[in-house]
């Protein structure tokens, strides 16, 4: 016997009617009342833009007027790097190319790259230079992948193509030793630098008019540019938007490109030093995309 049965059972006729009668008017009042309840809104929320962390870098250097050169000069240049806000700030060599990551893992990154190459003037050095040509300043943008096998240890590649003053292939392989010590950073490790035979040529070869008209060397046509040398680099953290880098390097040009006549000439060196200091300012921005 179900439920309604037994209480049609247990009640007296007048009292069963009675609890219909009640039954029937609670049920729609209560209906009635749940419809009037007032219900939650979903409420919306803006979720913030993507943002950035922006390194900005003013950089000081004293370097040879132009490869292969054993007088020096002083230039201010321009660079920087780009990271998502939350990631921890990433370990950046003074001779890195202003670089941005596409692939970003703790221990990979792939990105785009890009260096500023002096050129070579007639008044960088009228006595040496005298009767060549000059070769303008040039942009290098490519491509840099970065590996860290364990967190002190950094392996870095950079393959990149020269517009404007150069048309060649030019490229970068650097191994670092970084190691924190409370808001300092040292670093130290080799480097390796290359070009095809347009770059090589561009900047250390000597054509027959060239050397006709400079009467000091002789024609001479490099294949190659391959310099071999290291950097060291100790890096201050004074807060989260300002650091500073002292460093200094050292190339030395080997190959075809060492044995040209403005290298080994009365004018010039295979050994390159490079001594500078870097200042960064960080700050955030939102993502444009």
């Amino acid at each position: 016997m179900d439920l309604i049965e037994q209480l049609m059972a247990g009640l007296p006729l007048p009292r069963l009617a009675r609890f219909v009668a009640a039954a029937g008017a609670f049920l729609p009042a209560a209906a009635l009342a749940a419809d009037l309840t007032p219900r939650p809104v979903p409420a919306f929320v803006e979720a913030p833009p993507p943002m950035w962390v922006v390194t900005l870098s003013a950089n000081v250097q004293a370097m040879p007027q132009y490869p292969g050169s054993k007088d020096y000069t002083g230039i201010v240049y321009p660079s920087g790097s780009i990271r998502r806000l939350g990631e921890p700030k990433r370990f950046s060599a003074p001779d890195d190319g202003i670089s941005f990551a596409l692939y970003d893992s703790p221990s990979l990154r792939i990105g785009p790259t890009a260096r500023i190459l002096t050129g070579r003037y007639f008044g960088d050095n009228r006595k040496a230079l005298f009767g060549f040509k000059d070769v303008r300043w040039s942009v290098e943008p490519g491509i840099f992948v970065e590996f860290w096998p364990i967190p002190i240890l950094r392996a870095r590649g950079e393959l990149r193509h020269g517009v404007f003053g150069h048309h060649g292939l030019v490229g970068t392989v650097a191994l670092d030793y970084v190691q924190p010590v409370d808001r300092f950073v040292l670093s130290l490790g080799p480097r390796f630098n290359f070009g095809d035979e347009s770059f090589a040529r561009r900047y250390f070869g000597v054509t027959p008019d060239e050397a006709a008209l400079n009467g000091l060397v002789t024609p001479y046509r490099p294949d190659t540019y391959v310099t071999v040398g290291a950097l060291a680099a100790l890096t201050y953290t004074f807060n989260e938007q300002w650091s500073a880098t002292g460093y200094a390097s050292y190339n030395r040009i080997v190959a075809d490109a060492g044995a040209s006549p403005l290298v080994r000439g009365r004018f010039g060196t295979p050994d390159q030093f490079i001594f500078g200091t870097r200042v960064d300012y960080s700050f955030t921005m939102p993502a444009p995309f």
